[in-house]
């Protein structure tokens, strides 16, 4: 594919190739793989596929005139500039060099995260294999760590299958995904691994409602046994009140009378008691439920 005679092209159209490319490239985290593929996926969309990769029939592109010359190194130099940006300081201070192409700076790219190819299948695979969700804060972290082990053993020339993927996630799981776990292992054929991810995702959604409605049922527990010991000695309270004004009411209209009459008159102001009393207490019960239920609808409203 021939560069335009023109000057317009749609690779000079581009004012922010962190708009394409989101992720930079570190010799730390490796994410070479999907850095490289975002980075061809631009190239191809802008028509300058070919300032990075061979075209495939092993031509090159003949410039014949001075305006194809200018417009091939000006693109050149444009990809050029979205290669640096999209990659660490210490990655551009290695490969950087004066009048590189485009193409070299990629070719250096590649040999330095291909390089020493065996060793790294061996650090790869080993942990890849005793990878555990326990030591990730969450299962999205986990899922995601897994993923960038398999892309970096793939761009060594190790590609790992999609279902020792799925195997290997299942088998790290932590208890509290032992369900999910186990249904995915049980499926035939094994689900894909955005599948499994989703599974376990949802299972997280899960497990977190089960622990917001224990807390709430906790809360209202408690909160239920606090009015319980308020009513019971708030009963003895009104009760022994009562039961003192009763008395004394009784002795003054008695003025000093014989120990029947009193008996008989303390008798019925028990009773009377009694029936007073029950009645505070469901006044205190349906006082308390209520109060019990404005808990409730404060906590789903939040």
């Amino acid at each position: 594919m021939t560069d335009k005679k023109n000057s317009f092209h749609p690779t000079l159209t581009v004012s922010n190739i962190r708009n394409h490319i989101s992720i930079t490239l570190e010799m730390e985290n490796v994410q070479y793989s999907t850095w490289a593929e975002l980075f061809k996926i631009t190239a191809h969309s802008h028509k300058v596929l070919h300032h990075i990769i061979p075209l495939a029939n092993g031509k090159e592109n003949v410039l014949v005139t001075e305006d194809e010359k200018e417009l091939w190194s000006t693109l050149d130099a444009t990809v050029l500039s979205w290669l640096y940006a999209t990659i660490s300081n210490d990655l551009l201070h290695t490969i950087i060099e004066p009048n590189a192409t485009t193409m070299d700076a990629w070719n250096r790219l590649r040999d330095i995260f291909q390089d020493n190819k065996h060793s790294r299948v061996v650090t790869l695979e080993d942990e890849f294999s005793n990878t555990k969700m326990e030591i990730f804060p969450n299962a999205s972290a986990y899922c995601q760590r897994l993923k960038s082990l398999v892309d970096q053993l793939k761009n060594v020339g190790v590609p790992v299958s999609e279902s020792r993927l799925v195997i290997q996630l299942v088998s790290g799981l932590t208890s509290g995904y032992q369900g999910v776990g186990t249904l995915i292992r049980q499926s035939d054929p094994l689900p894909p691994f955005y599948q499994a991810r989703s599974m376990l995702t949802l299972e997280k959604v899960g497990l977190a409602k089960e622990v917001a409605t224990g807390s709430e049922s906790a809360m209202v527990v408690a909160s239920q046994s606090v009015y319980d010991s308020n009513s019971s000695h708030s009963d003895q309270q009104h009760r022994g009140k009562l039961f003192r004004f009763c008395k004394n009411s009784e002795k003054k209209k008695s003025g000093g009378g014989g120990r029947g009459s009193d008996g008989g008159k303390s008798g019925r102001c028990l009773m009377n008691l009694g029936t007073v009393s029950v009645s505070v207490v469901l006044l205190l019960r349906l006082w308390g439920c209520f109060k019990i239920y404005v808990n409730i609808f404060s906590l789903l409203s939040i």
